[in-house]
């Protein structure tokens, strides 16, 4: 499809991806991500020593090691970046009757870059873009920074296109209709019955929230939409947070530790969901899948599994195109 005047543009965004699990590969992601201010707020002059010296020197091997289990071979890829490309060519078909509407993707660390793939539609004549951070929580470590690169990239354009910018969708019924769909839908093919789910989120500093971040609330109001939705009662569904970094106190309850006093309190099967990641990645596949599953069996659980992120599946497309949709309202 040609464009032209009166083009729309649409710019998935993710997180990113290291190209390789080897280590300086990852080394190079781990640098870029960490030096973002959005997603550290230490001091630079107390940060830079320990980002430069311990911290790079010894996480990306270890880190390495968490990729080589879920990296993608046939493509070479991690699964994110597989999964990134399939969500942005499924909804290339959704959007193919407007014939002016362009679909692309980009990564905020990493490859495909956000800057440039920005430019590409810019060059290609699209006068008008939405930027589509596909965090359903906001957070200033996640969609902030995605849009601040996007916005970096904008600043060198003389002629800039007009720009939208796709809302947090945490309690938008067509995400939580997704994610329970994709529940039911998991749980129908199991051989066993679960005691609890276990709704898993990202984990964030205590003084993010305290600074004014609403995704500490925005969670917890997923997560009671969810449950709604279910229709589970208390003692079937709880809520936790993952992925720790460093020695300031982080959201509570800690997912391991949760995991871990459920099956030493007696729950022998639990299933898991990672409502705030929009496809499966390391934190997902690795910490969840692989990480939370061991440590359950270990202190006494007996069967667990995780629901896959709402990825490409046909649930996810449609939410994703209908909130699409209602942004471009006016513009196509």
């Amino acid at each position: 499809m040609g464009a032209g005047k009166g083009s729309v543009g649409v710019l998935l965004i993710n997180l990113g991806t290291p190209e390789d699990f080897t280590y300086w590969p990852v080394r190079r992601y781990l640098k870029e991500f960490l030096s973002d201010r959005r997603v550290i707020e230490t001091n630079r002059l107390l940060w830079w020593p320990i980002l430069n010296g311990i911290i790079l020197t010894l996480r990306p091997q270890r880190s390495g090691e968490a990729y080589a289990k879920i990296w993608n071979r046939a493509l070479n890829e991690s699964p994110l970046k597989t999964i990134s490309r399939a969500q942005a060519d499924a909804l290339k078909g959704e959007f193919a009757a407007e014939g002016k509407v362009t679909i692309s993707w980009a990564m905020r660390y990493g490859a495909p870059k956000l800057a440039g793939e920005l430019e590409t539609l810019k060059a290609a004549g699209h006068d008008r873009i939405l930027l589509a951070p596909l965090y359903p929580q906001y957070a200033a470590a996640t969609t902030a920074t995605a849009l601040d690169k996007a916005y970096e990239a904008l600043l060198k354009m003389r002629w800039q296109p007009a720009i939208r910018t796709l809302p947090p969708y945490y309690d938008d019924p067509l995400y939580i209709n997704a994610l329970a769909q994709s529940i039911r839908s998991h749980i129908d093919k199991l051989s066993w019955t679960p005691d609890r789910l276990l709704v898993s989120f990202h984990g964030l500093p205590v003084f993010h929230v305290e600074r004014g971040d609403p995704y500490y609330d925005q969670c917890l109001e997923t997560a009671r939409l969810l449950k709604q939705a279910l229709k589970l009662a208390d003692n079937e569904f709880l809520v936790a947070f993952q992925s720790r970094f460093g020695r300031a106190e982080w959201l509570k309850p800690y997912a391991d530790k949760t995991v871990a006093e459920l099956a030493k309190g007696g729950c022998r099967k639990l299933i898991a969901i990672c409502p705030g990641f929009s496809a499966d990645c390391v934190e997902t596949l690795e910490e969840v899948a692989i990480g939370l599953k061991e440590t359950f069996l270990e202190h006494g659980g007996k069967e667990f599994d995780t629901v896959p992120c709402l990825n490409d599946s046909e649930p996810s497309i449609k939410m994703l195109s209908g909130l699409i949709r209602r942004e471009l309202q006016g513009w196509v």
